[in-house]
C-alpha cells in the first residue's frame, strides 16, 4: 500500500516554543511511526527571505532550526527533512505554477495585505508570490495531506485551485491536497497573555517558553505568569492563566487534566507555578544536551541535511519532469 504523503514547511524564525514542541511536533512525533504516511519536512529558508535577513546571522539561525526538529526526536531515518533551498525544483516549478495563477487571486492573499501593512517599505514580490512558491512547495511530492493553521489556510485553498486549473488544461498532473486536521495535541497560550497562543515571534519574552531556555529561564518565566485573584486552581472559561498552567502541566507530565487538578489544587498559585515549571523543566533537559549535542557536531548536521535533499529532489524531479512534458518544455 502506498503511504500517504504529508508535507509541512517552517520558517527558521525564532526558536520552536514549548507550544510548537507540545502542538505540532507532537503530532510529527506520532506520525513518524504510523505506517499510513510518509512525512516530509522542509526548512522554508526560501520563504524567509520575503523579510530582509542578515546574511550570517540567518545561515547559523537556519541551521540551528534543523538542530532543534532534531533535538526534539524528529528522526531523519523516519521522515524526509531537508533545506528548501537545496532543492532547485521548488523555485522551478514555481515559475511554471506562476503562469497559471492570477493576480487578482494572489493579491487578495490575507497574508500578503497583513504583511504588506507591517512592512510597508518592503512590499517585495515575493510577498505576492509566496503562496505559489507554497503551492510548488505541497505539488511536488504528490502530497495528500498538509497540516494548516488557521493562518494558512487561505494558501492551501490557492494550491488546490493552482492544481485543479493545471490538470484541467493538461489531465491529471497533481494530487489536490486536503488539510490534516488533527486531533492530537493541546493549545498552549501565552504566559503573559493566556488570551492569546504562544507565538515564537512574540515581543514579550516572557510570554515564551523556548525549547533552548536554561531551567533558571523557563522557573523565572514561570513565576512571571500570569494567573488571576481568586487563588483557586480549575478549568474555566474565566481562570485562562490557570487553565493554560493545568494544560500545560497535563501535557508535559502525560496526566489527564483531571488528575493535574485533583494534584494541584491545594497548592498556593506560587508553588504550583513552581510546580509546572519543574515539570516543563524536567521535559526539556534533554532536548538542551541533545541540541548542544548536534550542535557541536556539523558534519553530522550537514551530512543529515544532505542526505534529506537528495531523497527531496529524487521525488520532485519526476513531478518537474511530468510537469515540464505537459507545457511542452523541450526536454535533453
Amino acid at each position: 500500500m502506498d503511504k500517504k504523503i504529508i508535507y509541512s514547511g517552517i520558517q527558521p524564525t525564532g526558536c520552536i516554543t514549548l507550544g510548537n514542541y507540545i502542538g505540532a511536533l507532537g503530532n510529527w512525533l506520532k506520525l513518524q511511526d504510523d505506517d499510513e504516511y510518509q512525512c516530509i519536512y522542509s526548512i522554508a529558508d526560501l520563504h524567509a527571505l520575503t523579510v530582509r535577513q542578515n546574511p550570517a546571522e540567518f545561515r547559523a539561525r537556519t541551521l540551528s532550526f534543523f538542530a532543534q526538529y532534531l533535538a526534539c526526536g524528529v528522526s531523519p531515518e523516519k521522515n524526509i527533512m531537508y533545506f528548501q533551498s537545496h532543492v532547485p525544483a521548488h523555485a522551478e516549478l514555481t515559475w511554471i505554477l506562476n503562469c497559471y495563477t492570477y493576480v487578482g487571486e494572489a493579491s487578495r492573499m490575507t497574508q500578503f495585505k497583513d504583511k504588506s501593512a507591517k512592512n510597508a517599505d518592503n512590499i517585495n514580490m515575493g510577498l505576492m508570490d509566496y503562496p505559489v512558491l507554497m503551492a510548488a512547495d505541497i505539488l511536488l511530492y504528490n502530497t495528500s495531506m498538509v497540516p494548516v493553521g488557521v493562518d494558512q489556510k487561505q494558501h492551501l485553498e490557492i494550491a488546490r485551485d493552482i492544481a485543479n486549473r493545471f490538470n484541467n488544461a493538461y489531465s491529471p498532473t497533481f494530487n489536490v491536497p486536503e488539510p490534516y486536521i488533527s486531533t492530537m495535541g493541546a493549545k498552549i497560550m501565552s504566559l503573559a497573555d493566556p488570551t492569546s497562543k504562544m507565538s515564537k515571534s512574540d515581543a514579550n519574552i516572557n510570554a515564551t517558553i523556548s525549547i533552548l531556555d536554561s531551567r533558571d529561564v523557563v522557573m523565572s518565566k514561570f513565576r512571571k505568569a500570569v494567573t488571576d485573584s481568586d487563588n483557586t486552581i480549575r478549568i474555566g472559561e474565566d481562570k485562562p492563566g490557570i487553565t493554560n498552567l493545568l494544560t500545560i502541566y497535563a501535557s508535559v507530565t502525560g496526566k489527564t487534566i483531571d488528575e493535574a487538578v485533583a494534584e494541584c489544587s491545594d497548592m498556593p498559585y506560587g508553588v504550583f507555578k513552581q510546580h509546572v515549571g519543574e515539570a516543563v523543566d524536567e521535559l526539556l533537559t534533554p532536548v538542551r544536551i541533545k541540541y548542544n549535542d548536534l550542535m557541536g557536531d556539523k558534519a553530522y548536521l550537514i551530512s543529515v541535511a544532505k542526505e534529506g535533499a537528495e531523497k527531496a529532489a529524487y521525488l520532485a524531479q519526476k513531478t518537474l519532469r511530468k510537469v515540464y512534458k505537459k507545457v511542452g518544455l523541450f526536454q535533453l
